[in-house]
């Protein structure tokens, strides 16, 4: 049977554990055939980002249409946006990119700074599944603080309070329907879906290895839309996926930091 086409825009990782390499790894992975829209090549490994050179609009609209006009895609992931010509690019094209999850890389989970709100705020004007890490949720809220995991994921009281809550209420003004802020080292994470918020509670796993672990599971989410999956069931699944890729690779010992995830345990 011919798989569904998934389709990842986003950044190249030179170490392989996040980005472009990641998102292919988890469509593999998961039964889906990826295509790939490269926006930026990074110099990184598992120690941080060195280096960041943008791949030119022009081209990204290039790679873009050379996909679409071939391809029957099921759903697209966004990741790294280096700038905003090159978020403008990929709006101009929305409604030929169906199950939409935009992961705004502004932060790596090493702390390293990627790009900045303003590249992805095109992007937020459309319905998708939004996925911010916690240091992201902070800086789309303008935050300017870096809040523990526990509190970001722990905002899914009634009413939606706490910072995911807030940021859901923010972002939906912008048309932003489902938000999922990940990060908390307890594995709780918080989905906002059809105006409610609610708790995602996880086991935690015991490993510095995550590298990658926020594009893998945006990716997965995209992949679980392609194969039917209404997003509720997506969204648990791709965590499901994630705690076992990272039980895979918890003890790999791959480069001098934090490794990258067993894609395919």
């Amino acid at each position: 049977m011919t798989p569904p086409v998934v389709l990842t825009i986003a950044g190249s990782d030179s170490g392989g554990g996040a980005g472009i390499q990641a998102d292919l790894k988890t469509f593999a992975a998961l039964g889906v055939y990826g295509t790939s829209v490269i926006t930026a090549i990074t110099a990184q490994n598992t120690l941080g980002v060195t280096g960041v050179h943008a791949v030119p609009a022009v081209m990204v609209a290039a790679q873009l249409d050379a996909v679409l006009d071939d391809f029957a895609v099921a759903a697209v992931k966004v990741g790294m946006v280096p700038n905003r010509e090159v978020a403008e690019v990929i709006a101009a094209r929305i409604d030929r990119l169906p199950n939409l999850v935009v992961d705004p890389v502004l932060v790596a989970t090493s702390g390293s700074r990627l790009s900045a709100v303003a590249s992805v705020q095109p992007l937020l004007a459309y319905p998708c599944i939004l996925t911010p890490n916690r240091y992201e949720a902070a800086a789309l809220l303008e935050a300017g603080v870096r809040r523990s995991g526990d509190e970001v994921a722990a905002g899914v009281a009634p009413g939606g309070e706490g910072i995911a809550g807030h940021v859901a209420a923010e972002l939906a003004r912008c048309g932003v329907g489902t938000v999922v802020v990940t990060g908390s080292e307890t594995a709780v994470d918080a989905l906002h879906f059809q105006g409610v918020t609610t708790r995602l509670e996880g086991v935690a796993v015991d490993t510095v290895n995550n590298h990658g672990s926020g594009c893998t599971f945006s990716s997965a989410i995209a992949a679980r839309l392609a194969l039917g999956d209404a997003v509720p069931v997506a969204v648990r699944e791709a965590k499901a996926y994630v705690a076992t890729a990272l039980r895979g690779g918890k003890d790999w010992e791959l480069g001098a930091g934090p490794g990258p995830l067993d894609h395919f345990a």
